[in-house]
């Protein structure tokens, strides 16, 4: 791992400074590194595996992934943590650093030495500290499976604790990171990779140095796979988190269309103003009461908002008009659902919300409109609209009459289940009307404020219903 310095240079003469010292402090330390393992008498025994490795690390550096504008990550540790363990420490400093040889012409910054030099010096320090790892814990627990596996398991430990503690310092002095989002972010990640790799670098080891060195082929391809798809998966979760924000969009997108549509409507009818909003807070609220996912209760929420959006296309006057309708005026106003299917089929993704504003006046014994369906034929979130939306209507005022009271509009819906509503629609309607206070049973409560703060009509009447007989709320 390693963090990308995309401007070494902050703008002020004070943090360039302190870039160029702690640049050179790492590049002192990492010499004084090498140094030191060369007086403490490492030697590279093995010349032409180390160079094999060094060559693997130099092509791993090529295949690295980018997680984070300043956050890549590549499978060069496999190379040098397993040189570590068998060839000792100084043999890992040389293949860590070989992977980066390719790395200084790669990259189009505006300082490529200082940062090169950077990174070599922190693959160094980072290095030669896991291989003296390696080596003192097997010094102590022998050169087996399991003493390979634990000298294996120290140097990685080693490794990401030094990577990230240096590896930390030059985004804090640029001022782009912090100490404790570095470590969050990526600290649990790092660190739940020891567990995977630890094994396979352990294979690899005990094969080398107790079958055969050519048996370490055998091991090698499928080892750096199962690496690569580690980072692989971490790249697919950065991008889950990108889609997630993307349908987060989306689906803001989907509120404010339907919010365009029914502003459109409550522009042409003010005694329809606020009836949408209404019935789309009853029917989430009904759909959550149920038992119902949160994918349908945002979706029943969204349909209650464009229930009613085919009112656009009725005639001239007739929205307007302020007493009760004609039959030839009913059935011009029936149309509506199907008008509005029309309209939302055509948008994209709104398929299945067409089809429930479609339904949302049927009935459960089939003398509904427009197509006649029956009990379940008929979607159950257009049955939760539908006794949303006539508790609505019952309880607005409208020109020719005022309001009813709750307990009568709510009796209503009682009379008419198994006829014209859904028996378990009306019964958790009911529940929830029946622990709430009269503001939320009126639709004047705050939650039906909440979504005019949110962009939908607030509420203040309802739809023209014919009468209180036949409870159909247009």
């Amino acid at each position: 791992m390693r963090f990308l310095q995309v401007s070494w240079i902050s703008g002020t003469w004070s943090r360039d400074t302190l870039l160029r010292a702690w640049v050179a402090a790492l590049s002192f330390a990492a010499a004084a590194m090498c140094l030191g393992l060369v007086a403490a008498g490492e030697r590279i025994h093995e010349v032409w595996p180390v160079v094999v490795l060094a060559v693997l690390a130099i092509g791993a550096e090529h295949e690295s992934i980018q997680l984070r504008p300043n956050l890549e990550v590549s499978v060069a540790p496999l190379a040098y943590v397993f040189a570590a363990v068998v060839f000792g420490p100084l043999a890992a400093v040389i293949v860590a650093a070989s992977g980066l040889l390719a790395d200084l012409p790669r990259r189009d910054v505006s300082q490529p030495i200082l940062r090169w030099t950077a990174w070599t010096s922190i693959r160094v320090l980072v290095a030669g500290s896991a291989g003296l790892a390696a080596l003192v814990v097997a010094d102590h627990v022998g050169t087996g499976f399991l003493g390979l596996f634990a000298a294996v398991a120290a140097a990685l430990c080693v490794e990401c604790l030094v990577d990230m503690s240096l590896g930390t310092v030059t985004p804090v002095i640029r001022g782009t990171g912090a100490w404790t989002d570095m470590f969050g972010s990526f600290g649990p990640a790092v660190i739940m990779s020891v567990p995977l790799q630890a094994p396979i670098i352990a294979v690899l080891a005990y094969a080398y140095t107790h079958l055969s060195p050519w048996s370490v082929a055998l091991f090698a391809p499928p080892a750096f796979a199962a690496h690569r798809l580690l980072l692989l998966y971490r790249k697919q979760r950065q991008d889950t988190e990108a889609l997630g924000l993307a349908n987060a969009r989306l689906e803001r997108a989907n509120l404010s269309f339907a919010t365009a549509l029914v502003a459109t409507l409550d522009a042409r009818d003010r005694y329809t103003a606020g009836h949408s909003a209404a019935v789309a807070t009853y029917a989430r609220d009904i759909a959550s009461r149920m038992g119902l996912s949160e994918r349908e209760q945002d979706l029943v929420h969204l349909c209650g908002l464009v229930h009613d959006v085919g009112k656009i296309g009725l005639p001239a006057g007739l929205l307007e008009k302020p007493g009760a309708l004609s039959l030839e005026e009913r059935r011009q106003m029936e149309r509506h659902s199907v008008i509005g299917e029309r309209i939302l089929r055509n948008v994209e993704d709104y398929a299945e919300i067409a089809a429930i504003v479609r339904h949302h006046h049927e009935r459960v014994d089939g003398n509904g409109y427009p197509d006649r369906l029956e009990g379940n034929d008929i979607p159950l979130l257009a049955r939760i609209i539908a006794v949303a939306d006539a508790y609505n209507a019952m309880t607005s005022d409208r020109p020719y009459r005022d309001a009813m009271p709750s307990r009568v509009a709510r009796l209503r819906l009682a009379q008419a289940v198994e006829s014209q509503f859904d028996t378990g629609v009306v019964a958790a309607f009911e529940a929830i009307l029946a622990s709430s206070d009269e503001a939320y049973r009126m639709g004047s409560s705050d939650e039906f404020a909440l979504e005019t703060a949110h962009g939908e009509p607030a509420k203040t009447s309802a739809m023209p219903a014919l009468s209180a007989d036949t409870l159909v709320a247009l």
